[in-house]
Order: structure tokens, then sequence, then C-alpha cells
């Protein structure tokens, strides 16, 4: 018999923390224009599988390890091959800012037709292209998973974690920089928060104001502070911007409630408050239970054994009475008046919800 309860919980997890303001150093909260990642795609083949690749209706993973044997020294009609030891991938990669040729650099690997898993394969080498359609990195190596599978004869199979996605370590070699990527060599240097907030940018600019004197930055807007580079730095900008990120600013956090409903989890901020409110919640779940029941007919028909399920189906309603919370004037106060509710994480997605269009939720909701 196989029990089922709806809704499916992947993850139920409610993180209510009480965080003090802590200072955080402007390499945290800032990065520097000009000196950026860059994202780079390729296609390629995953080999060695042991006959969990794709099969022959992913006809591309066929054409291109024809196109690869062809490359090699041998052609063969695509339509010949009838192997699941290859699967067809997509690899995606970071490239840094500081990248030289010749660095080793990760790179993901996805499955792109129907492969089952991926484990035990290499991935052969692949041209990664940046947004310009150049190459700028070379990629080969095993694929490592985070995860294994195992299935019997009879189509029965147990899995953890996902088997058609990982990673290279090191398996991509850097072949060029990118153009115009790098430390500005002359004027001002520009420093864009990660987060923008006028209150953090004027912060980040007083703090350094306080360590290369008056005026030296200004914040521009929410997201820009500006620096002027003073004469005795401008042949060590390097050195400047070491001695600037280490400066510590004490950011200011947005009242925020991050939402992902796909695994139930909730994240509250610490500068969340909630008005005086009232509030009652019920549940809903519903219990499938299955079974498998035999038919036997009667011995004198005409008729075959078999197997029939059976499913029995049992819904349930929690009822809440009507309950006043808040004010809440911290993130403690939050956290003890919605325990106070009795309320599960999944629960809290919709409560969050409701306090908000009902004006006494005073945060922003981020659904994920």
């Amino acid at each position: 018999m196989s029990r089922k309860i709806l809704p499916i919980a992947l993850l139920t997890l409610a993180v209510f923390t009480p965080q003090p303001a802590h200072a955080a150093r402007i390499l945290e909260l800032c990065e520097v224009d000009g000196v950026r990642e860059n994202q780079l795609v390729g296609y390629g083949l995953v080999v060695g599988l042991n006959n969990t690749g794709d099969s022959g209706q992913a006809r591309f993973t066929l054409q291109s390890t024809a196109a690869m044997l062809r490359r090699l020294g041998a052609t063969i009609d695509p339509r010949m091959i009838q192997t699941r030891n290859a699967a067809a991938v997509m690899v995606t990669a970071t490239l840094p800012a500081s990248a030289n040729p010749g660095t080793h650099i990760d790179v993901t690997v996805s499955s792109l037709g129907n492969a089952r898993s991926l484990a035990g394969g290499t991935l052969l080498q692949v041209p990664l292209y940046g947004a310009d359609r150049n190459v700028y990195a070379v990629a080969q190596g095993a694929v490592l998973l985070g995860g294994f599978g195992a299935s019997g004869a009879s189509g029965s199979s147990v899995s953890r974690n996902h088997l058609t996605a990982g990673r290279v370590p090191e398996g991509a070699i850097v072949e060029r920089r990118v153009p115009g990527n790098g430390l500005p060599t002359e004027g001002p240097l520009t420093l864009t928060l990660r987060a923008p907030s006028f209150i953090t940018a004027r912060r980040v600019a007083e703090a350094i104001n306080g360590e290369l004197g008056d005026g030296a930055a200004r914040a521009i807007d929410s997201g820009t502070v500006r620096i002027t580079v003073p004469d005795d730095d401008a042949e060590d900008r390097v050195g400047l911007l070491a001695r600037l990120q280490i400066l510590e600013v004490n950011p200011e956090s947005r009242a925020r409630i991050v939402i992902d409903e796909r695994t139930g989890t909730v994240v509250v901020g610490a500068n969340v408050t909630i008005s005086e409110v009232a509030v009652a919640q019920g549940g809903l779940t519903v219990q499938i239970r299955e079974q498998q029941a035999v038919s036997q007919p009667n011995a004198l028909a005409d008729g075959d054994t078999a197997v029939v399920e059976q499913s029995d189906v049992e819904v349930q309603s929690e009822g809440g009475a009507l309950r006043r919370i808040g004010p809440a004037a911290n993130l403690q106060d939050v956290v003890n008046a919605l325990n106070a509710l009795g309320a599960r994480p999944r629960d809290l997605i919709a409560i969050f919800q409701a306090l908000r269009t009902a004006g006494a939720l005073h945060a922003e909701i981020e659904v994920q």
C-alpha cells in the first residue's frame, strides 16, 4: 500500500532569525565599474555513459555524434548509430574579469535530450562562446554529479538528487580575455552598489571620504558612487581599491520577505513590521491511500486473475479561531505573533500575502 499526502512539500522551512545591523565591507557591497564577469555557453557531447544517454529519438545527438566522428576522420551515417552511451549537453561557465589565457575555470554540464543520467560520462572538447560569438574558453573533462541512481530489470528505479546536470571542476581553459574588460587606467573610478539604496550609497561615499579626504567620493544616485583618484594614487589604482574595499559600512536593508513557493521556504528580513490585525487561518489536507487488490474469476468462468488498483481519498479541514496579532515593531515581535497562530511554513505564504493586501504588513514580498 502506498500513501500520498497533498500538498506535497519538497522542503518546508521558515527562517526567522533576528539579525542586528552589522557592518559590511565595501568589497561585499559594491562592484567596480569596468571589472565584470561574462557568461559563456557551448554545445557538446558527453560520452562513456552506461546505457543512460540519449535514445534514438534525440536525432540531434545522433547527428552530432556523426559530425564529431567525421571531424576525426571516420565517416558514418547517423542512422547507423544505435547507442545510448552518449548525450547532447549544454555547457555553461562564468568567465571572471581577471581570467588570463591559460586560467582554468569550472563549467556546468546540463542534458539537452532524454538522457537518464550523466554519471560516469566524459565531456568532449567544447568551445565556449561569449555573447559576441567569439570563443573565450575550451572545456573538456570528467563530469561529476551530486547524486546517484540505480534501476532494476523490471523498470523500478531509485535516484538521489539530479542526475542530468553536473560540473567539470576546472574543466575549461581560458583562451582569450574579454576586450575592454578591466580596471580603468585613467579618469574617476565608479562603484556600483549590488543592492541600490540612497542611504547605503551616501554611507559608502562618506566612508571613502574619511579615508581619502572630503570631496574624493560622491554618491551620484542610489546605485552609483564616483571616486576622484588622488594624484598620489594615480599610478597605483589597484592599491587604492584594495584600501577602499576593506572599509566597513552599515548597509541599509529594506524590509523584505522572500518566498519560494516551490519549496515552501520563507525568509523574513530584520526590518519587517506588522500593524495590529486579526487573523483566522485554516488548512486543508488531502490524503490518498492506494492499495492493490486481486480480482479472482469464478472457477467455472472464462477469465484471468487481475490486479485492481483501489484508491481511498480522505479530506481533512482544520479551522482556526480569529486571533489578534501585532503590533510588531521588530523581527522578534513578528516571530512571536506568527508562532501564536501555529501556522506551518506553507501557511505563512498565504498569511503574508493576505497581511500585505490588508495593509498590515510593512514590507516588500518577493516571490520566487
